[in-house]
């Protein structure tokens, strides 16, 4: 068997040592057999530093290292044109200063390599002379690419005024790529976010985004048909419908969702034990912050639709939740339909692995619990799977007492009925209780339904000001709207309908109501 490209991004290194290369280069070809400037966003080690340096290879006429590869007989290895590689993997710097002195060397690099000069001291000039001075030398024109572009940016997004000074700092460099246009054969540009071209891109009309496209869907990551022809030997043995439930699902629009490249590597050499390989790499923290201060409902994350507008544009004065999600692979394109004339793509988690990862931390942000999670996921589990209502609202009583106090301080959370949905909806969802938020029924919709082994339970979620005295509010919406009559009648099935009431000032569930029915 071949090895596995772990940690590896450039071809001819991954060549040299034998690795499994899955061949992109149909991808390549597509994109470059004619001249023209493009921009991927794709989340993180999903292979896009592995394609641009394919791309690099291709250009430079390195015809031996596609040998038996798709591109191979097509592409006139005779042409070779001079690249300049702009690799942002490393980051950017705490500020402006440290960013320019990281241009400065990524230019200098290029320019020792083609061996051109220059030397003026201005950074846009400095990138325009090499530019123009490669193309002059070398006779042909040349090929620009840009990886990670806004890992600079990324790496201080807490600190909105850096990201604005290093996003106006980068907007002036690019800004030379339409300068040079007559001496640009090809540019190619990758990142997680794509901030919007009024921000970022306003030099660059002429950048065609490639993200959510069909043709490109696959451009990076593992279809099945990959799993088949290169890792079949690797994955022997293992569940290939477990396999796919945890590291497949992600789709932009295409045929064929794709596996996390990282996750299977990472699987087949952990002796294929199902863990958070991708996930573990990243923190969402930045994000669900944004989603507390916002009092975003995690149920929410089950149902999401909008425009393509929200999925393609990032701009740090109006950070939108659900577009940092999508764009960094917690969420992905479910489908896309046609509505009032309009174009609307609907979301989804992509797998099992993000959904079990990401409200773990959702949980851990949103209640502070870390150090015993498992065993009170254990509980619930325990409890909703076999019918004990009493013991239910025991551990629910005892998870929010266990939220510190600072949690409430300087906002409403308490106030907050998603809050307490959402921390219930991240507690079944990590358990792998099958969820389904705001429940439709022909009486309206009942704000949870969780279904467990052979247990359906609806749930209706209430907050108060003050402790009741009365019936159960909750309990008494059900059953007035009989919203369990969809789940009635349904051999070897236990529904329970069940009232949930939380006190705004007890910060904690104050009544719990339940009926059950075969």
């Amino acid at each position: 068997m071949k090895n596995l490209p772990l940690g590896i991004s450039t071809l001819s290194k991954l060549m040299e040592n034998n690795c499994v290369y899955v061949d992109k280069t149909e991808y390549a070809y597509n994109l470059i057999r004619q001249s023209g400037a493009f921009f991927l966003s794709r989340p993180r080690r999903f292979g896009k530093s592995l394609f641009v340096d394919t791309l690099k290879e291709i250009f430079e006429g390195n015809q031996k290292l596609f040998e038996g590869l798709y591109i191979h007989d097509k592409w006139d290895w005779s042409k070779k044109y001079p690249v300049i590689k702009l690799d942002f993997a490393a980051g950017g710097g705490k500020n402006q200063e440290e960013l320019n002195l990281r241009l400065s060397a990524l230019l200098q690099q290029n320019k020792d390599r083609l061996g051109v000069t220059y030397d003026s001291k201005d950074l846009e000039d400095n990138f325009s002379r090499l530019i123009s001075r490669a193309a002059a030398k070398y006779g042909q024109r040349v090929v620009v690419l840009v990886d990670e572009y806004d890992k600079p940016m990324l790496d201080n997004i807490n600190n909105s005024q850096v990201v604005r000074e290093l996003r106006d700092a980068l907007q002036r460099f690019y800004g030379v790529l339409k300068e040079q246009d007559a001496n640009l054969q090809f540019v190619f540009m990758t990142g997680v976010t794509k901030f919007s071209k009024v921000s970022l891109f306003s030099g660059l009309n002429q950048l065609m985004d490639i993200t959510i496209d069909e043709e490109f869907s696959s451009i990076c990551g593992y279809t099945e048909k990959d799993l088949q022809e290169y890792f079949i030997e690797h994955l022997a043995g293992s569940d290939s419908e477990e396999v796919k439930r945890w590291y497949n699902g992600y789709c932009w629009t295409g045929p064929d969702s794709v596996y996390n490249p990282y996750d299977i590597l990472l699987f087949i050499k952990k002796r294929k034990v199902f863990r958070n390989y991708w996930f573990e790499t990243g923190s969402p923290t930045f994000l669900i912050e944004m989603f507390r201060q916002n009092h975003y409902f995690l149920p929410d994350l089950e149902n999401i639709e909008v425009f393509e507008r929200t999925l393609g544009s990032f701009d740090i004065d109006s950070l939108e939740p659900v577009t940092l999600l999508f764009q960094a692979g917690y969420l992905t394109i479910e489908k896309t339909f046609i509505e009032r004339g309009k174009l609307v793509f609907r979301l989804k988690m992509p797998n099992q692995e993000v959904r079990l990862a990401l409200n773990d931390y959702f949980i851990e942000d949103y209640t502070g619990i870390s150090a015993d999670l498992k065993s009170r996921q254990d509980d619930l589990y325990n409890a909703l799977s076999t019918g004990n209502i009493v013991l239910f609202e025991r551990h629910i009583r005892t998870l929010f007492a266990g939220i510190p106090w600072r949690n409430f301080t300087h906002n409403n959370l308490s106030h907050f009925e998603g809050f307490y949905a959402s921390v219930l909806y991240a507690f079944f969802t990590s358990i792998k209780a099958q969820v389904i938020p705001e429940d439709v029924t022909n009486q309206g919709q009942v704000d949870m339904t969780i279904i467990l082994e052979d247990h359906i339970y609806m749930m209706e979620i209430k907050v108060v000001d003050k402790v009741p005295k009365g019936n159960n509010i909750a309990l008494e919406q059900i059953i007035k709207r009989n919203y369990a009559e969809k789940y009635r009648n349904r051999e070897g099935i236990i529904v329970h309908e069940v009232g949930l009431v939380f006190s705004s000032t007890e910060r904690n569930l104050v009544q719990a109501d339940y009926l059950t029915t075969q």
